[in-house]
């Protein structure tokens, strides 16, 4: 258990600050693109960040209203309106918690390192891209336009200035961190020098009361199922995703190990308890996750503290917060950016198999045009296929001819659904002698390909009046063969000096 000190406590506290402040813009930016109102997505960074940080699974990691999630969201709303989103997001919290009762959690460890890389790049270039909407204006026709002249170079400098500040303040003191400096100091400047430029405000008032409960205003039938099932499935996989690949780096960077199946359980129960109280639900966000974990902030506080600190905006300091200048928040979310990206991904170039740099890129490229969860799967099923491409071509054989004038096939490899090809290249029945063994010492029989295989092989000598012996099955194997003996007709021949490991051991 984390034991309470005072330097426990400064550090968590003000990392919560920094991360309640980098929330806000983020949250009103993802309710207005998933056509909500600001409140929404306050509520849920709110209720999100809350629950998850004091019963989640990954203390440290920062959790709410996510970018991933307000996409999906869109057609939802514009279609049937946001109390059906709320019902929605019920319906995601089940299924999230399902999916931790069923403590599945741990297969997020079948996520390749090339997909992690890609999916902390491409997160990264994101984050990064998301921020140049910032720089943009309504225009005379109300149609937003890019910023220009004046107005373009103080933000840029102001940008420039707080990340000056956050690359600085670590060289002078470490007793506060860097990016609370940078904002407050960037504030403060331009609010002393009367700078005027885009702020916090200008996004939407953040100011309100606390959340009240309320379940969701749609008819509870099959009809309302219907609508909102597909969504709640899509939201509840793409939030799972997220989740627990930023848990995974959470745990890389901390070298802690996190709790997935409790991390599951906790954001579904975050997305049950936010709908119900008017907000979109919410996720893991790598960039606030980031700013807490850079800031030394590993506990549970600085998540709680980063909830009631943004609560406290809502109540009482949303004229303060609205003073803010956006371009301060945006240095900071360019400096989350710059550390969130794996620079190291382009010195391993030509020092790792083409396979796994090309994972990386693609999954970064789909994170970018489409969504997370998409870059993931494809991510996955593309390790998968070169890994069973790989291991196709490495099973091979050895011939030898015994006392009995018996060929013999000593194999090597895994024989499964990919190298069956390859596994048939390596028998000549037509120049073989009478008796053929198969000697599977080194080898393994995976699946019903295989079994396929063998049989297909045991037609063809079969076929040519000869006969084909197996040898040395491993216990597993013999299982597999067993299953489809009316398929098999060979002979297994034992070797009575042969015995498996296990029976060795009884």
């Amino acid at each position: 258990m984390q034991s309470v000190s005072p330097a426990y406590l400064k550090t968590n506290l003000l990392s919560g600050l920094t991360v309640a402040l980098a929330l806000v813009p983020e949250a009103i930016a993802f309710a207005l693109v998933a056509h909500v109102s600001p409140l929404t997505g306050l509520y849920a960074a709110v209720l999100v960040s809350f629950i998850t940080s004091a019963f989640g699974g990954r203390p440290g990691m920062i959790s709410g209203a996510a970018g991933a999630l307000a996409v999906v969201m869109v057609a939802l709303v514009v279609e049937h309106g946001v109390q059906y989103l709320f019902a929605a997001i019920v319906l995601m919290g089940l299924l999230q918690m399902l999916f931790a009762a069923a403590r599945l959690g741990k297969f997020i460890r079948m996520v390749p390192y090339p997909v992690m890389l890609g999916f902390v790049n491409g997160l990264a270039l994101v984050i990064f891209i998301a921020q140049f909407g910032h720089f943009k204006v309504a225009g005379p026709d109300g149609v937003p336009q890019w910023m220009e002249g004046a107005q373009l170079y103080t933000m840029l400098g102001l940008v420039a200035a707080t990340m000056a500040v956050i690359y600085i303040t670590p060289r002078i003191t470490k007793a506060v961190p860097a990016t609370l400096v940078g904002i407050l100091v960037v504030t403060l400047g331009a609010a002393l020098l009367g700078i005027e430029s885009k702020t916090v405000g200008d996004l939407g008032s953040i100011g309100g009361g606390l959340p009240q409960f309320a379940l969701p205003d749609v008819p509870f039938n099959l009809d309302t199922l219907k609508i909102v099932f597909p969504y709640a499935l899509v939201l509840a996989g793409v939030g799972l995703i997220e989740s627990l690949l930023t848990l995974t780096l959470v745990d890389e960077i901390t070298e802690t190990r996190g709790q997935p199946n409790r991390e599951c359980m906790a954001q579904g129960a975050a997305n049950v308890v936010t709908a119900c109280f008017g907000g979109m639900g919410g996720c893991a966000m790598i960039g606030q996750s980031m700013i807490n974990v850079n800031n030394g902030a590993y506990g549970r506080l600085s998540g709680i503290a980063a909830s009631l600190f943004l609560l406290s905006f809502i109540l009482f300091g949303s004229s303060w917060i609205e003073q803010i200048p956006l371009a301060a928040l945006i240095g900071v979310m360019f400096v989350v950016c710059e550390k969130t990206f794996e620079w190291g991904t382009f010195r391993t170039i030509g020092k790792v198999p083409r396979a796994d740099t090309l994972v990386v890129v693609l999954v970064a490229a789909i994170t970018l045009v489409f969504d997370l969860a998409v870059a993931v799967i494809v991510g996955v099923i593309v390790s998968a296929l070169v890994f069973a491409w790989q291991h196709a071509k490495q099973i091979r054989a050895r011939t030898s001819v015994d006392t009995q004038g018996w060929k013999v096939y000593e194999l090597d490899g895994t024989l499964f659904f990919a190298s069956v090809a390859n596994f048939n290249e390596l028998f000549t029945p037509k120049d073989d002698p009478q008796d053929v063994v198969v000697e599977f010492l080194r080898a393994r029989v995976m699946d019903h390909s295989a079994i396929q295989a063998i049989d297909a092989l045991a037609e063809r000598y079969r076929a040519l009046g000869k006969r084909l012996h197996l040898r040395h099955l491993s216990a597993d194997c013999r299982e597999l063969l067993g299953r489809a003996q009316d398929m098999i007709e060979v002979n297994v021949v034992e070797d009575p000096r042969y015995r498996v490991a296990d029976d060795q051991l009884s």
